[in-house]
């Protein structure tokens, strides 16, 4: 090969190169838009607050945060989907994007509308009852489930999420059917229960911590694999006679489809710094949030592809949509 040809090859490889060293290098140079699919004073606005003034600080750009509730968070993911993907918009995405969203919702947008970029944070939920049911543990709830099959009311946040999920299995495990009453809400799903209008729910720590610590509903357990630092007096259910019990639900980074490499990595580099600072940890866990980084955005997409899987199996196994 000649040296011209060489050099000229050289040269073309240098120039395609260019704008992603170049972008690296300047990213980011203005504001960065952090979208999520919940209201305000939520748990997850809570701990997007919290990892978005870390990031503002790590990348040395303010991160805000825009809520877009409604529609089980798919109105924020469909903005994720359509925006530009040059870093300037995020979201903050769960394994719903990876099907479930797709299952329940008139939505335009799959998981191959998305680039991963980073696990945030895991969470268990706590299993909350009415607190004159007289229930004191997991198995007395079972018992009561199996001795009156249909007559006992779960409550949720909303169909397909977390909590709903964690209550199929929860009807699985149990041997008994159950009757799931959705509700716009952790907050509203919780007052139901204090209230004696449902009987249990799988609840985020942020809504059924300080309801549960003043006894105005009783908390039986979580529904990690271990004791969780979020409740660490609460036994888990595996260990209250649901052996293979877990759910634990996850936050992550995500950018619209073509997010180019190196912003990604700067993303996943900064998010990951973020996760370990102490004052960080301290914050996400009183929300009830434990920090989860991933070991690279290829890992987390992975990960978030097959939970995703998961959780759509759940609810096709269950026959359960919104029609």
């Amino acid at each position: 090969m000649k040296p011209t040809l060489l050099a000229a090859i050289a040269m073309a490889a240098l120039t395609v190169m260019q704008p992603a060293i170049s972008q690296a290098a300047e990213y980011p140079n203005r504001p960065i838009r952090l979208v999520i699919g919940y209201a305000p004073g939520g748990a997850a606005d809570v701990m997007a607050r919290v990892i978005a003034d870390a990031l503002s600080r790590r990348l040395g750009q303010p991160v805000t945060v825009d809520n877009k509730p409604g529609a089980g968070a798919t109105i924020a993911a469909s903005i994720l989907a359509r925006a530009r993907p040059d870093g300037y918009t995020l979201g903050l995405g769960t394994a719903n994007a990876y099907g479930v969203d797709q299952h329940l919702y008139k939505v335009e947008y799959t998981g191959n509308d998305f680039t991963p970029i980073g696990r945030l944070t895991t969470a268990p939920l706590i299993l909350a009852v009415n607190r004159d049911m007289g229930v004191a543990s997991v198995q007395d709830l079972v018992a009561k489930a199996k001795a009156s099959p249909g007559q006992l009311n779960y409550a949720s946040s909303g169909i397909g999420g977390s909590p709903h999920l964690a209550g199929l299995m929860f009807e699985q495990a149990a041997g008994a059917p159950m009757v799931h009453v959705p509700f716009k809400g952790g907050a509203p799903a919780m007052t139901s229960i204090v209230s004696g209008d449902v009987q249990f729910s799988f609840g985020t720590a942020a809504s059924v911590l300080p309801m549960g610590r003043d006894g105005r509903l009783t908390m039986l357990g979580v529904t990690s694999s271990e004791r969780s630092p979020v409740a660490p007096d609460l036994p888990t259910l595996a260990e209250s006679g649901l052996p293979g019990f877990e759910y634990s639900f996850w936050f992550g980074l995500l950018g619209p489809s073509g997010l180019p490499a190196p912003v990604v990595d700067r993303l996943f580099a900064a998010a990951n710094e973020v996760l370990q600072d102490e004052t960080v940890k301290e914050k996400l866990l009183v929300d009830g949030s434990i920090p989860a980084p991933s070991e690279s955005p290829q890992a987390f997409s992975e990960f978030a592809r097959q939970d995703g899987a998961r959780a759509l199996e759940r609810l096709q196994k269950a026959g359960v949509t919104l029609n």
